[in-house]
């Protein structure tokens, strides 16, 4: 059985790690990337913000599995230092948390507290980097239901463990069509190398389609007669990574380490930090933005690298070919700074880094996770596994296993039927 994987962001990646471990032999596995720069887009520039109970009844069972599996692996392979794995504290300065899991985070300004259950009171854990003029926010989970990670270094794990274990990389490189044996069954995928423009081919039986916000671009490429409707699309929303004079609070065994080249070090690497100290948080808030439109940020503190990401605003930019050809608005980064500003106090921060990534989305607000259908019948070997939304880091493991064992044909560990086309 060979099995080729469409893309190599934290989906396909999580996919052919847990492939890699399982039945498949890994020199059978193929993750395909058309990115001169691997996880340039939302698997690299995402929140990392993780949550086991904040979904929709149809994604609920793969919530929780997914969840687990974070935990599990990072306690496993030393996940705080390695990725940032920590428990999260997830607060609300707004009226944005709701009592309804089905609320659609995709609504024009909406936030995607609302799909979390509030709890009772507050509590006296306060973020030391908030200003001090907000007094205490509400508290909707204290970290028994989430957790924060750094996406692209959890990515840059995920694919060393691939590389490792001898699942064949095809970066830079794009999978121009599918050919079939006599039998109508999957036989070749057809790839170019952007590098050198050298076309070759490579063994495939199983196809699985993660290239995020691509998916429904490389689905048409390689389907164009296909009547298959793939309600896949995309929402670009742009994040800024900040240091904070105020996090982490000092500690007397946080020794400087280099950061990744991803961000820039300027200032300590906490990554001694003992997973006794406070937790990280996560802070929901709203504010409108001119002719009253609605605006929810998002701020979300990393350990042991000591950022702070602000995201929330997202807005209508055409996908590119590539993730890399992204055009940063300049308007959009004002108002995440006056954003943070506002949050933390002007003065108290650096801007690090400025993204734009794209997110896939759905229409009907969750991800598709399951076979290609042809009629009412199965497209014999296509999986499609995208359109996680704000979402795709924290069901990524969960996604990765549950594919990985529809592929094999053993039974899954999640249940995904209202996921499926």
């Amino acid at each position: 059985m060979a099995v080729v994987i469409i893309g190599a962001g934290i989906i396909g990646t999580s996919t052919a790690y847990y492939l890699s471990h399982s039945e498949t032999p890994p020199s059978d596995i193929h993750l395909v990337e058309s990115s001169p720069q691997l996880f340039a887009s939302a698997s690299g520039y995402a929140a990392g913000f993780l949550a086991r109970d904040w979904f929709s009844a149809a994604s609920t069972s793969l919530g929780r599995l997914s969840f687990d599996l974070h935990k599990e692996l990072a306690e496993k392979q030393n996940g705080y230092k390695k990725w940032g794995h920590t428990r999260s504290t997830a607060t609300s300065l707004a009226e944005t948390v709701g009592d309804d899991g089905e609320a659609d985070w995709m609504g024009e300004g909406a936030s995607r507290a609302k799909a979390a259950k509030r709890i009772a009171g507050n509590d006296d854990t306060r973020p030391v980097w908030l200003a001090s003029r907000h007094g205490r926010p509400d508290i909707i989970d204290k970290g028994d239901g989430t957790a924060q990670v750094d996406p692209y270094e959890l990515c840059q794990f995920l694919m060393s463990e691939c590389k490792a274990r001898g699942v064949k990389i095809h970066q830079p490189a794009k999978a121009t069509k599918v050919t079939r044996d006599s039998s109508g069954a999957l036989s070749r995928i057809h790839l170019l190398s952007t590098e050198t423009s050298e076309e070759y081919e490579i063994p495939c039986t199983r196809l699985i389609l993660a290239a995020g916000a691509w998916t429904r671009e490389v689905f048409m490429d390689f389907f164009p007669t296909s009547k298959l409707r793939m309600p896949i699309f995309s929402l670009p929303g742009h994040s800024l990574l900040l240091r904070s004079k105020h996090w982490p609070p000092p500690l007397s065994d946080a020794f400087p380490q280099p950061l990744s080249d991803h961000t820039k070090d300027r200032g300590n690497d906490t990554r001694n930090r003992p997973q006794s100290q406070p937790p990280c948080h996560a802070l929901f808030t709203s504010e409108n933005l001119p002719n009253s439109v609605p605006y929810s940020p998002e701020l979300f503190t990393r350990l042991p690298s000591g950022h702070i990401y602000i995201a929330g605003l997202n807005g209508k930019y055409p996908l590119p070919a590539l993730p890399t050809e992204r055009q940063i608005d300049p308007a959009a980064i004002a108002t995440l700074i006056a954003t943070s500003e506002r949050l933390l106090g002007k003065g108290e921060f650096e801007v690090e880094r400025e993204a734009l990534c794209w997110r896939p989305t759905t229409d009907r607000g969750t991800p598709i996770v399951g076979p290609v259908k042809k009629g009412n019948e199965a497209e014999e070997g296509v999986w499609i596994a995208a359109g996680h939304g704000p979402w795709g880091i924290s069901l990524s493991l969960g996604t990765g296993l549950v594919v990985s064992e529809m592929v094999e044909g053993r039974d899954v560990s999640a249940d995904i039927r209202g996921l499926q086309l």
